[in-house]
């Protein structure tokens, strides 16, 4: 049976089931987007005060930052997710999707990424212990706050889950 048959051609379907624009301020009215971006900048923002708590001195890096408390990679695709269930139910396929990439980015955080920075330290130390006449002796330092803990994934994604939430509430 071809498209024509059904009731339109494919370019007509497509165009039908576009949604309408309405000028680039539309992607603030998107609930899911807005509680991502939320999630992400209110994990820097808390990372960024710790610092300065912690450290007694401010560091911008912090705001752009990966690794530390909380994840701001959990609390980005948690708050994601919970949005999709939310707004679109959770037994959809848009939200298994979107469960699917929280929990690939949560586990990816405290297992390859965390792993890596540890190596970046010992490498990094290596370095350190090189005659100055070694080739490498002059290399940068690696990054070493690559990762995170459980404990930084679980916070970060109860951020996310609280920050969907909240963001849901208000936006009724």
């Amino acid at each position: 049976m071809a498209m024509d048959d059904v009731g339109g051609s494919t370019a007509e379907l497509m165009q039908d089931s576009t949604p309408p624009t309405t000028g680039t301020w539309m992607i603030f009215t998107n609930y899911a987007l807005m509680s991502a971006f939320l999630g992400f900048a209110i994990a820097q923002a808390l990372k960024f005060i710790t610092f300065w708590y912690k450290e007694n001195r401010w560091d911008p890096k912090q705001l752009i930052g990966s690794g530390g408390m909380p994840s701001s990679h959990s609390a980005t695709v948690t708050a994601l997710a919970v949005a999709v269930g939310l707004q679109e139910g959770f037994g959809g396929s848009q939200f298994a999707t979107a469960l699917v990439l929280a929990c690939v980015v949560m586990y990816d955080a405290t297992g390859v990424r965390l792993h890596a920075g540890r190596q970046a330290e010992v490498l990094n130390q290596i370095l350190c212990e090189l005659p100055a006449e070694h080739p490498l002796a002059e290399s940068r330092p690696l990054r070493e706050l690559l990762g995170h803990t459980p404990t930084q994934v679980a916070a970060g994604a109860l951020l996310g889950s609280v920050t969907a939430l909240v963001i849901r509430l208000i936006w009724l």
